[in-house]
């Protein structure tokens, strides 16, 4: 399943909507009701849950992770780390009871996707971090990953690894390149692409190939894509609308191009290097999935201090080496650079872990869906997309 999970039905999207309102969410947290009693300083633990597959493993046992292995050496901070996000609905359903009653989750840190975290923003959900005690992230951060539009100054959240929405194909097979969006709806790809099922998703891409600016779209700009969309689903252009199940789909030729996330696409060209990864020349989306702490987590400063671990460009660059995501740590860069071994090495200069100035040129960070279109807008995507 991938980690940017589905919006996979309008109940779960309804359920945000109805929690946020309008105005004042009637389950928002006023900032002096989200810390607790923070016992870091006597109990040296702390819980994380994560995404599966999302950390570094040791090749000999999968049950060691050795970048936590190494923080708990250096800090005495035994770690409980769970790999139970599966969707963030799912998630959002499993927490939101507590949160939202002002009672702890059991959880000390957490990832989240963007879109999800703007929800936890919007609602008071997680505590701000005291970057005063992350000299790592804050001095190591991307700039491009600093700002988003959901939580000003990253004061919520730091980015535990980021990536691209962009187009995957199979040159080899399609016989030429795929420099653009709209190069996706050439006649000889009828029935032959593929587009991602979630609405938060799939939505910047089509937009950014419409020429609109993500970091502002509008409704209309909504709506646009959604009546391009439906036209070419009846004209039977795009074949069927995927999960991660599109990697499938692409290896054995049953499409030619399609949505696609750039981490899957490295795993890919591992088996085969007639896949390409294309940020198009109207724009890709860079997202992010982050590190947030709930509200009235037990172990606040272990958290804090686990997070400021990762972003010690040494282990940035193990566990990039390891997910091969884009890095939000980029001076991990010349950390792998450095290795020995030339397969790491050779990562510092994949543009798929690292971008270029030239690629960042093209990659923005999307508006999230507001509270008050998320109901709309997942209701019209949904009937189109068949959920």
């Amino acid at each position: 399943m991938s980690r940017r999970s589905l919006l996979r039905a309008l109940g779960a999207g309804a359920a945000g909507a109805t929690l946020a309102g309008c105005g004042v969410p009637a389950a928002f947290v006023e900032p002096g009701d989200r810390a607790g009693h923070d016992s870091s300083a006597t109990d040296h633990t702390l819980h994380f849950a994560n995404w599966p597959l999302y950390i570094d493993t040791d090749d000999d046992n999968e049950s060691k992770r050795p970048t936590l292995e190494a923080f708990s050496k250096r800090t005495g901070i035994s770690v409980t780390y769970t790999e139970e996000i599966n969707d963030n609905d799912e998630f959002f359903g499993k927490t939101s009871p507590a949160l939202m009653n002002h009672q702890q989750t059991g959880r000390d840190l957490i990832v989240i996707s963007d879109w999800m975290a703007a929800r936890f923003v919007r609602l008071g959900w997680v505590q701000e971090m005291d970057r005063a005690k992350q000299p790592n992230v804050a001095k190591h951060l991307d700039p491009q990953l600093r700002t988003p539009a959901f939580d000003e100054g990253r004061r919520h959240s730091v980015p535990w690894q980021s990536g691209i929405t962009g187009i995957a194909y199979n040159r080899k097979k399609l016989g030429r390149e795929i420099r653009s969006t709209g190069d996706l709806w050439a006649d000889d790809l009828r029935g032959r692409v593929t587009l991602l099922s979630g609405l938060d998703e799939s939505f910047a891409l089509l937009m950014q190939g419409n020429g609109v600016d993500i970091t502002r779209w509008t409704a209309d700009d909504f709506h646009e894509i959604c009546e391009q969309t439906e036209k070419r689903v009846r004209s039977k252009h795009i074949r069927r609308f995927t999960g991660n199940d599109y990697i499938k789909d692409l290896a054995t030729g049953d499409v030619l191009a399609c949505q696609a996330y750039s981490g899957d696409v490295i795993q890919l060209q591992a088996d085969n290097p007639d896949i390409e990864f294309v940020v198009p020349e109207e724009g890709a989306e860079l997202w992010a999935e982050s590190l947030m702490i709930p509200n009235l987590a037990r172990h606040k400063r272990n958290a804090e201090r686990l997070i400021d671990h990762y972003y010690d460009p040494e282990v940035a660059a193990e566990l990039a080496a390891w997910v091969n995501y884009v890095c939000p740590v980029p001076a991990a860069r010349d950390v792998l650079a450095s290795s020995k071994d030339e397969e790491t090495a050779a990562l510092a200069e994949d543009p798929l872990i690292f971008p270029d100035d030239a690629m960042r040129e093209r990659l923005a960070i999307a508006r999230d869906i507001t509270s008050e279109e998320r109901m709309d807008f997942a209701k019209k995507w949904n009937g189109i997309v068949g959920l």
